[in-house]
């Protein structure tokens, strides 16, 4: 007696290795798409984004030509040295920045380990994140004149300077600026007899580069501004730039081409600057380690970026090219790492005045 089989009984008796096979074709494809998202997971946690502000984005940039580079051996700290030690060529001048990402913070992490050791004759701080001075940032006996800048928003921005060195005039902001008033708390001008000294915490673009319009201004202010200084005494322009000029000043371009810090638009402002003045302008660190990798100044304390060596070069020292004659090193202490996401950087200069 012929027997009718259902048709889903039929297939399941006649053909079971078609349906195996379509199912483990099915299997094949989930757990490929599975391994492709999770690798992008992957990718997004490893990214070395460079605040909490600004964003990595993917970037399908064509492929350029390798530039034979020499990298830095890093240390990769995340706490202060218990121990420093700098020293100070005679006869010399020693200029200190350093983005402190919160002064308050930064006292109770090794910041004064670093100050004293350093001892430098100019020392200055973005980012305090306060909006008084606090008076227990350095020994006021050795540095007796000291300036602070303060934003209006309360616990943002924010930059100090000191001097063992009287100045003979001091300006705050950028006269240049469509509104100069916003600038006070982020821009400190020392004149001395040789030289103009500038320290800035120049703005950030911001998270998905809504302050990108902000940011051009402010870089076309801080040109004419330097320009108009740079025709009376040589500049020294120091502090967190909040741009990584080239694609050797951070540890993945590829994919950071639009994110804040990074942007054609902020690159090519930082040029501009540097192609200004009555001589044009001079990245120190840049011009005396050409082909270096690896010198960072900024790690975010994100994805463990400073143990993986993710960094991006943001802080500079910026002088009129007519005092590069002067200039001794141009270095970054990248050891010092622990009390800010920053590391300080450092100028020194002959002569025993400025």
């Amino acid at each position: 007696m012929f027997t009718l089989f259902p048709p889903t009984q039929i297939i399941f008796s006649y053909f079971p290795r078609a349906i195996l096979i379509t199912a483990s074709h099915f299997v094949s494809i989930s757990m490929k798409k599975a391994t492709k998202n999770d690798s992008k997971k992957r990718a997004a946690k490893e990214s070395d984004e460079v605040s909490s502000d600004r964003e990595e984005v993917s970037s399908k940039e064509p492929k350029q030509k390798k530039v034979k580079t020499t990298t830095t051996s890093l240390p990769l700290n995340t706490k202060m040295p218990e121990e420093l030690e700098f020293q100070k060529p005679s006869g010399t001048i020693k200029l200190a920045s350093w983005n402190v990402s919160s002064l308050r913070a930064a006292l109770k992490k090794g910041y004064h380990t670093y100050v004293d050791a350093e001892d430098a004759d100019i020392l200055c701080l973005q980012e305090t994140k306060v909006n008084e001075k606090e008076f227990n940032a350095v020994d006021t006996k050795k540095y007796k004149y000291n300036w602070w800048g303060f934003e209006k928003k309360k616990g943002y921005g924010g930059i100090a300077l000191f001097s063992k060195i009287e100045p003979i005039s001091v300006v705050f902001g950028l006269s240049t600026h469509p509104d100069p008033e916003i600038t006070k708390g982020r821009v400190i001008t020392l004149e001395f007899e040789t030289l103009y000294y500038v320290t800035a915490y120049v703005p950030n673009a911001g998270e998905k580069l809504v302050r990108l319009k902000e940011r051009e201004t402010w870089d076309e202010a801080m040109k004419e501004y330097l320009t108009q200084l740079d025709e009376k005494k040589p500049v020294i322009w120091a502090g967190d730039m909040n741009v990584a000029h080239k694609e050797i000043d951070l540890a993945r371009p590829a994919t950071n081409q639009k994110t804040a810090g990074f942007t054609k638009e902020e690159r090519t402002g930082f040029d501009k600057i540097l192609n200004g003045g009555k001589d044009t302008f001079i990245d120190t660190w840049r011009h005396m380690h050409p082909d270096t990798t690896g010198g960072y100044t900024y790690y975010s304390y994100r994805f463990q970026c400073r143990t993986k060596g993710l960094g991006w070069r943001l802080d500079y020292h910026v002088v009129s090219k007519r005092l590069l004659d002067r200039v001794i090193e141009s270095e970054i202490r990248n050891e010092c790492y622990g009390a800010s996401d920053h590391v300080p950087i450092v100028l020194i200069l002959k002569g025993e005045s400025i």
